[in-house]
């Protein structure tokens, strides 16, 4: 089971981590802070200081189409938010 399954690279999430050290995650549904803060840990090799998560439900969409109406749902997913301890950074963008 992973934990961490993408970061989340938005302007703001940018932002975020360049002035408050806080950084964004798509997370498994099933995992909980302590898991969380050690997947970071092993796989970024920094100190975390403290996790936020929120789930999000997916939401309703419906769309015309030549055919009628189309219904469905998105998905539903699992956020993190890091912080991570003074000093600490992590760079995303070094293996590109």
């Amino acid at each position: 089971m992973a934990i961490i399954i993408k970061p989340i690279i938005t302007e703001k999430m940018t932002a975020q981590g360049e002035k408050l050290s806080r950084y964004g995650f798509i997370v498994n549904k099933s995992a909980n802070k302590l898991q969380i803060k050690k997947a970071v840990k092993e796989l970024y090799g920094v100190e975390v200081e403290e996790v936020n998560t929120m789930n999000y439900e997916g939401k309703y969409k419906s769309r015309y189409t030549k055919s009628g109406l189309l219904a469905g749902r998105a998905n539903s997913y699992k956020k993190a938010i890091i912080t991570l301890a003074k000093g600490e950074t992590i760079d995303f963008y070094s293996n590109i």
